[in-house]
């Protein structure tokens, strides 16, 4: 019987399909979380639907919070390589503020579609939990680093809180369900924000 590990290239591409197969899995169990919320499923269906034992998942995920922050890392990874290494203007090769207007944008039209699984996820991890490790500190470093490359002065870590709270899920979706303010007006002002950051004092 031939071992598949035998081979470099062979054990290579089995690593990257037991990646890919898990991967699958645990998007299975984010959107079995989204659909249904966090509060009404255990975690054993989310464990059964991500194929392990539900003390497989406790002692990988620590608690309920670190489950969903890990379903949600995985929700949010293909968003967060587009911003990192994808095409311009969200990725790189576009000035600071055009990324900047084009990932808030982004962000904006994420949260306001209700299919959005990152989206439907975040909603659910506590705002202290979902600011630490993972994609919510990853968001809050990009727009840090693309204010810095703006010019702007002051410190960079703070300020980015202030436009990230225009795409927090509390006024977005404030804005555009009670509000009914449209997806469209919300990007609009958002490109706006971006562009007064730049704007010489006093004009």
């Amino acid at each position: 019987m031939t071992k598949t590990r035998d081979n470099p290239s062979t054990g290579v591409t089995a690593e990257r399909s037991d990646a890919a197969r898990n991967r699958v899995r645990l998007l299975a169990a984010a959107r079995l979380v989204a659909e249904q919320g966090a509060e009404h499923v255990t975690m054993r269906e989310v464990a059964e639907e991500a194929g392990v034992g539900k003390g497989t998942f406790f002692r990988r995920f620590g608690d309920r919070d670190g489950l969903l922050l890990a379903l949600l890392g995985e929700a949010e990874a293909e968003f967060q390589e587009a911003y990192a290494s994808g095409p311009a203007p969200l990725g790189p090769g576009a000035p600071a503020v055009d990324r900047l207007a084009a990932f808030g944008c982004a962000l904006l039209g994420r949260i306001t579609t209700d299919a959005d699984l990152g989206a439907a996820l975040g909603r659910q991890v506590p705002y202290a939990r979902r600011a630490g490790p993972g994609s919510g500190l990853a968001f809050h470093q990009h727009v840090s680093t693309l204010l810095r490359d703006m010019g702007l002065d002051g410190d960079h870590e703070i300020l980015a809180h202030a436009p990230l709270a225009f795409t927090s899920f509390g006024a977005a979706d404030y804005l555009h369900e009670q509000r009914r303010v449209p997806t469209t007006h919300l990007r609009a002002t958002w490109v706006d924000l971006v562009r007064r950051l730049t704007q010489p004092e006093g004009t």
